[in-house]
C-alpha cells in the first residue's frame, strides 16, 4: 500500500537539502580559508549579532548564518511531517533530522570555545554530510516515485547486492571521517588513500554489479551511472587537491586553486555519500525483503530435504 503523494512537502525537501548542500559548501570553505576561528565566541560573533564583515569573518559569519537558516527550515520540515505525513517511520526520520542539526549546531559551537579540537571538530564535518544524506533521504521518501505502485525486482542476487551496497555507504562513511579528520589534522593522509582504495573497490563492484544483474531496470541503471561518474570525479579532484595543495606550500595563505580543488573534492564526497545512500534505498524499495527471504527460504527447505534423504539413506544401509 502507497502513500497519498504531497508535492508541496516534497519540493520543501528539495529546497532543504539543497540548501544544506550549500551549507556543505560554506563550511568547507571556512576550514579551506583557515578562517574557523576568526570569530572567537559562540552564539555571538565578537559580542554582537553581526560582527565587521572583513577577511575571514566572512567566511566564518556566513556559514553561522546559512547554518542558522538550516536549523529553521529542518524546524519546518519536522513539523510539517509530524502534521501531514501518514507514515510514522518518515515523521521518525524527521526527527532524527531535527536532532542531527541541534547536535550539529552544538558541535559548531564547542568548536569554536574550545579551539577546534580535532575531534570535535572532525565530528561536526562528518555530521554535517550525514544530515544531507538524512534530508536526501526524506526528499527521496516524499517523492511520487517512492510512494507510487513499484513492481518487485525478484532476483537470486538482491541479497548479495543489498549487502554490498550496505558495505559501500559504511565504507564511504568511514573514509569521510579520515577525510575530515586529515583536514583538521588529527592524522595524516595515508589511512584517506587507503580508505579511497577500498571505497574505489566497492562503488565500481557495486555499480558493475547493478549494471549487470538489472540492466533493464532504469532506476538501478541510473544510480550505477551515477556512482560512476561521482568516483571518477572524486579520484581526480582529490589527486589534484593534493596537488595544489604541494605547490601552494610555499605561500602564507591558502591558494585560490587550492582552495577551489579542495571544496569541490569536500563536496564531491558528500555527493558521493549521499549516492550510495540513495542507491541503497533505492535497492530495498525496488528488490523487496519478501522475494530475498523467498528465496533464502528456499534454499534451506531444500537443504533440510537434502539432509533428510541422507539420512533415511544411512538408516536403510544400516
Amino acid at each position: 500500500m502507497t502513500a497519498k503523494s504531497q508535492p508541496a512537502l516534497h519540493r520543501f525537501a528539495v529546497f532543504t537539502a539543497c540548501f544544506t548542500f550549500l551549507t556543505l559548501i560554506a563550511g568547507a570553505l571556512v576550514t579551506s580559508k583557515d578562517a574557523g576561528l576568526s570569530v572567537p565566541d559562540w552564539p555571538l560573533a565578537y559580542g554582537k549579532f553581526i560582527p565587521p564583515l572583513v577577511g575571514g569573518i566572512v567566511f566564518e559569519y556566513s556559514h553561522r548564518v546559512i547554518a542558522t537558516f538550516i536549523g529553521l527550515l529542518t524546524i519546518i520540515l519536522a513539523v510539517w511531517l509530524a502534521i501531514a505525513e501518514p507514515r510514522r517511520w518518515v515523521r521518525r526520520v524527521g526527527f532524527a533530522a531535527l536532532a542531527i542539526v541541534i547536535t550539529q549546531g552544538l558541535l559548531g559551537g564547542m568548536t569554536v570555545l574550545f579551539f577546534q579540537p580535532p575531534a570535535v571538530s572532525t565530528a561536526h564535518a562528518t555530521l554535517a554530510q550525514m544530515f544531507f544524506c538524512v534530508i536526501v533521504s526524506l526528499a527521496l521518501f516524499t517523492s511520487a516515485w517512492w510512494q507510487s505502485d513499484l513492481p518487485e525486482v525478484e532476483s537470486p542476487d538482491a541479497g548479495r547486492i543489498l549487502s554490498l551496497a550496505h558495505w559501500t555507504v559504511a565504507a564511504v562513511l568511514l573514509q569521510l571521517i579520515l577525510g575530515a579528520a586529515f583536514r583538521h589534522r588529527a592524522f595524516g593522509l595515508l589511512p584517506h588513500l587507503l580508505g579511497a582504495v577500498v571505497v574505489t573497490v566497492l562503488i565500481f563492484r557495486l555499480a558493475g554489479e547493478l549494471k549487470r544483474t538489472f540492466p533493464r531496470i532504469a532506476p538501478l541503471r541510473a544510480c550505477a551511472r551515477v556512482l560512476h561518474v561521482l568516483i571518477g570525479a572524486q579520484l581526480l579532484l582529490g589527486a589534484a587537491a593534493w596537488w595544489s595543495r604541494g605547490y601552494g606550500a610555499a605561500f602564507p595563505q591558502p591558494i585560490l586553486t587550492t582552495v577551489i580543488l579542495t571544496v569541490t573534492h569536500v563536496v564531491t564526497g558528500a555527493l558521493l555519500f549521499a549516492a550510495t545512500v540513495v542507491t541503497t534505498l533505492v535497492c530495498r524499495r525496488l528488490l523487496r525483503l519478501a522475494a530475498i527471504t523467498e528465496v533464502v527460504l528456499s534454499e534451506e527447505f531444500e537443504l533440510t530435504e537434502t539432509a533428510d534423504a541422507l539420512e533415511l539413506a544411512d538408516e536403510q544401509t544400516a
